[in-house]
């Protein structure tokens, strides 16, 4: 929970939500946020594939609006990357989406780290379905690559079927060329670092608004 305010008290954005308080106990901190209007995304494995469900709901939102919401994460890690931060255990049970107002709150960021760092765990915290394979290595680097691979994923689950393959992708060939880069298993042949991935998926865009100007 110390982590989490430290993550919160170093960077103002939109898609965090906002620290109000922290009150220590003998139990440790208890942190008090500004209550967010919105549904999970991430649900259980068993309600998955229920087209009721916030997460089937979120996918099948029009391809503008998911790439909107998908800027906002994107934008949201360079600038904690720029700021040292690794993301740990980032999923979509981290994200909060407001269907009414389409707006995207990122939240449960406490295992991020500070700088990289070597897995010491073997299978680290986190889902599967967005995690990097030195995620499951131990004595692997956890790095900006890493992070690069879990942000790609992103792009995999919400614009696709998981996968990398072409045909499902709900969007254009600029955009599934960044998502292949990003999650390449080798990870040298990754972008190097979050800014370089975000760099790439903002040039991406760019062609899009360009085409349908």
């Amino acid at each position: 929970m110390h982590n989490a305010v430290q993550l919160t008290q170093s960077l103002s954005h939109p898609a965090l939500c906002q620290l109000y308080q922290v009150i220590e106990s003998p139990l440790g901190p208890l942190l008090v946020y500004e209550w967010i209007d919105g549904e999970l995304i991430g649900v259980p494995r068993a309600q998955r594939a229920d087209p009721a469900s916030a997460y089937q709901r979120f996918r099948a939102l029009p391809v503008p609006t998911l790439l909107h919401a998908l800027d906002t994460i994107f934008d949201l890690h360079a600038k904690l990357a720029a700021l040292g931060w690794i993301a740990v255990d980032f999923y979509d049970g981290c994200l909060l989406y407001d269907f009414q107002r389409h707006t995207l709150r990122i939240m449960d960021l406490d295992t991020y780290h500070q700088g990289p760092f070597v897995n010491e765990m073997g299978r680290m915290f986190g889902a599967a379905r967005f995690m990097a394979p030195e995620e499951f290595q131990l004595g692997a680097p956890i790095d900006q690559r890493t992070n690069v691979f879990t942000l790609g994923r992103m792009i995999a689950v919400f614009l696709s079927d998981g996968t990398l393959t072409r045909t499902p992708f709900r969007g254009s060939d600029a955009l599934h060329a960044v998502l292949c880069q990003a999650c390449q298993v080798e990870r040298a042949e990754r972008f190097a670092t979050v800014a370089d991935f975000y760099a790439a998926w903002c040039a991406a865009r760019d062609d899009i608004n360009r085409m349908t100007a």
